[in-house]
């Protein structure tokens, strides 16, 4: 916060206000001694005129010094929470003293920081390999369950592929948190990506007896596979998941637009604002009783880092309509 210098020397005065007065106070002494000892008034007001002066000089100077501590001061405040190398020279010891304070707090929570982002990367490191790992047994399980083709198997082999996504939303929460160097963005063709995702889902489709309608498209896309199948999977899997007749619409126009629409049960105006917020389940979670609030959350993460858009616009009742712009991308291809 910067403040005028007429603000900062009416601080300057009320700081050293007590030195004024101890001034004036030796001046009077002065003075009373210089009447008793019937000195004339000629060399009473000289003497006062010369300390006087001289004391105005020192003033000067050591506003112009206070000015230039609180100039370094408040840079060193306006840099936080960078931790400056070097504070302003300290003019007492109680100035020296409050800045080791300083130097031993910053330095505690330097160590406390460093302890903390180790602890927290060791659990990342785990999850991530606990989900690596669980993928094994589940392909085992999958390989078990395609050995004979009978209701319960079906039943069992769509429980193990919401196991599935859960794993893979675990990795992705994952990565997302780690740094950019996992997103590689080339130019695809948007059809085969889609395609890629109807495929994976097409079980469901046929378990819910939901009808599709995608006409596919020509359209080259500049982004990254992975994380582009990975929002749209996620789009895919809450229109399924809400939808319990009906169709399912998969466009794209010639703008790049993708848009989902579903014809389930729609979501409630009062929840769109904070669908994207994490943990956010509103009245289709509570009903659900599944909704974890994580996929939308990923999604518009995930949007973020690819400099796409997502928006959701939808009417209780009738349906809900996800458009994704994938234009919106100033990036060049590797």
């Amino acid at each position: 916060m910067h403040i005028s210098i007429a603000s900062l020397f009416k601080q300057y005065i009320r700081q050293y206000a007590l030195m004024g007065i101890f001034f004036l106070l030796f001046e009077g002494i002065f003075a009373l001694i210089l009447y008793l000892y019937r000195i004339t008034l000629e060399v009473f007001v000289y003497a006062f005129v010369l300390c006087l002066f001289f004391g105005l000089i020192i003033c000067i100077i050591h506003f112009y010094q206070y000015c230039q501590k609180y100039r370094k001061l408040s840079e060193v405040k306006e840099n936080l929470p960078i931790f400056p190398n070097k504070f302003p020279d300290s003019s007492s010891q109680i100035e020296l003293l409050y800045q080791e304070m300083l130097w031993n707090l910053q330095k505690i929570r330097t160590e406390e920081i460093t302890s903390q982002q180790a602890k927290t990367q060791d659990m990342l490191d785990y999850y991530s390999t606990w989900a690596h790992q669980i993928k094994i047994p589940i392909s085992v399980m999958r390989l078990i369950l395609q050995l004979e083709d009978t209701k319960e198997h079906k039943e069992l082999s769509n429980e193990l592929f919401r196991i599935e996504q859960y794993v893979e939303m675990v990795l992705s929460y994952i990565r997302l948190d780690e740094s950019s160097s996992d997103f590689i963005f080339q130019e695809h063709s948007l059809d085969s990506i889609i395609r890629q995702s109807i495929r994976k889902y097409a079980p469901s489709f046929i378990r819910k007896k939901l009808r599709l309608s995608y006409a596919g498209t020509d359209q080259i896309v500049l982004t990254d596979e992975k994380w582009l199948s990975f929002i749209i999977e996620q789009l895919l899997s809450n229109a399924i998941k809400y939808t319990d007749q009906g169709e399912i619409k998969i466009e794209v126009d010639q703008h790049q637009v993708l848009t989902i629409t579903d014809t389930g049960i729609g979501i409630a105006s009062e929840d769109l604002p904070r669908i994207f917020e994490r943990g956010f389940t509103g009245y289709n979670g509570h009903s659900e009783k599944t909704s974890t609030g994580i996929g939308l959350y990923l999604c518009k993460r995930a949007a973020d880092k690819l400099c796409c858009s997502i928006q959701i616009s939808s009417v209780v009742g009738k349906g809900t309509t996800v458009s994704l712009d994938l234009y919106k991308s100033p990036l060049v291809p590797e």
